[in-house]
């Protein structure tokens, strides 16, 4: 970036901030989630690579049999 007021200026406008320790803070947390998020992407990317959800191309194995639909009850009449 230019320089850090442009930069200051800038995140505080994407991330709707009014003061310089707001867009810091504000700054400092979406960088965390980001990691967070992308930490839990590698991990289920990690799964699909080992096949933890090869059982969900068969859809057969992991769906329920239709039930059956009871008629409803005859009203005495």
């Amino acid at each position: 970036m230019e320089d850090r007021d442009d930069a200051l200026s800038e995140a505080a406008s994407t991330l709707g901030t009014a003061t310089e320790q707001d867009t810091v803070n504000a700054a400092l947390l979406e960088v965390a989630k980001r990691r967070r998020r992308l930490i839990a992407l590698e991990e289920l990317a990690a799964m699909g690579e080992r096949g933890d959800f090869d059982i969900l191309l068969d859809k057969g194995s992991y769906r329920r049999p239709p039930q059956r639909r009871r008629p409803p009850p005859s009203r005495p009449g």
